[in-house]
């Protein structure tokens, strides 16, 4: 059997599908034209003739023409759908593409990198200065292995649904103090500064394990994204009447207007022409919105352009905790009648 060669451009989908458009929309208008000049002729033989309109026009004719063309129009639209899908399902997989090939790159440079230095001590006699500061590269590599496979993991927990700890009730602001408490040694070289003007405790439903994930990309995104001698973070309070919000905002290198609304799409990454290098592996980001969408959150991103900076905005509706609270009800009762 001989495969059809993608290559040529009269097997393109692109190209069958807009053939077929063209052609079922021609059929469609060549059917109302031929029938509305058929009919027009009829009209003038019934009035020179005096014939009785139903024997020339039984009843059922309009019904059969609008039947046809409303079947024309459902196929057109299930090829539309059809089409749609197809440039979405080409979309993710060279979305997935880039991201293996990205990736492997990502998890390869470190092990090299630690392979070359390893040799090094193996092979010479080094200063305790040059030990010192291969030994700190060292660890510089191993902290890249490690957020990549952690990046992995943990997105596989949550799109399997795995979040490890139920949800709870718990005051944002004490998790966040806690959390960057604890993870100090980690953001050292960045200067975080909480703010909480009015001075609530922002208790909600909340997955401890979950949120604390999603602090970790965003912070990790604020110090990765930033080229200033010091790394600044600024998380912000703030109540509304209808919700809370957290703002985190960084002195980092920005985001170009045309990638804010792609920037949290599953393994997205900033093209090379941003001049960055491909240091993350376009999942951060996507777990942030995830986890945010989990909770009943939105997350949106702004930034004033090239060098001054991010902001992410973290919103908490009010409403979520009856609407969690509820959702955790239906997902006992439904529990409780399955062991029945």
């Amino acid at each position: 059997m001989q495969i059809l060669n993608p290559s040529k451009w009269y097997l393109h989908p692109v190209f069958i599908f807009t053939c077929s458009i063209f052609a079922l929309a021609t059929f469609l208008v060549l059917t109302v034209s031929w029938y509305m000049e058929i009919t027009s002729a009829l009209e003038v033989i019934i009035l020179k003739f005096h014939i009785d309109p139903q024997l020339i026009f039984p009843s059922k004719t309009g019904m059969t023409i609008l039947a046809l063309t409303a079947l024309i129009i459902v196929v057109l639209a299930g090829i539309l759908l059809a089409f749609i899908y197809y440039q979405k399902t080409v979309q993710v997989f060279r979305l997935q593409h880039n991201f293996i090939y990205n990736f492997t790159h990502e998890l390869k440079t470190p092990v090299t990198s630690l392979r070359i230095y390893l040799e090094t001590f193996i092979r010479h006699e080094l200063e305790p200065k040059d030990i010192q500061k291969y030994s700190e590269n060292m660890l510089k590599d191993i902290d890249r292995l490690t957020e990549n496979i952690n990046s992995i993991l943990d997105l596989a927990r949550v799109e399997s649904g795995i979040f490890g700890t139920p949800l709870k009730t718990e005051s944002l602001i004490d998790i966040v103090e806690e959390f960057c408490r604890q993870n100090s040694s980690l953001f050292r070289d960045c200067q975080i500064q909480i703010e909480n003007p009015e001075g609530y405790r922002f208790r909600f439903p909340v997955n401890r394990f979950l949120f604390e994930m999603l602090l970790m990309n965003i912070i990790s995104n604020a110090i990765k994204y930033n080229d200033s001698k010091t790394p600044e973070l600024r998380i912000v309070f703030g109540s509304h009447l209808q919700k809370i919000t957290m703002d985190f905002i960084d002195n980092g290198i920005g985001i170009k207007q045309h990638e804010i609304k792609k920037i949290f799409r599953k393994f997205y990454q900033v093209g090379p022409e941003d001049n960055l290098q491909m240091k993350s592996s376009g999942l951060g980001l996507y777990l942030v919105s995830s986890i945010a969408r989990i909770h009943g959150w939105k997350v949106l991103a702004a930034s004033e352009g090239v060098g001054k900076g991010a902001r992410f905005t973290l919103s908490v509706p009010r409403a979520s905790i009856a609407n969690l609270r509820e959702k955790n009800l239906w997902k006992m009762l439904k529990k409780s009648a399955s062991w029945s």
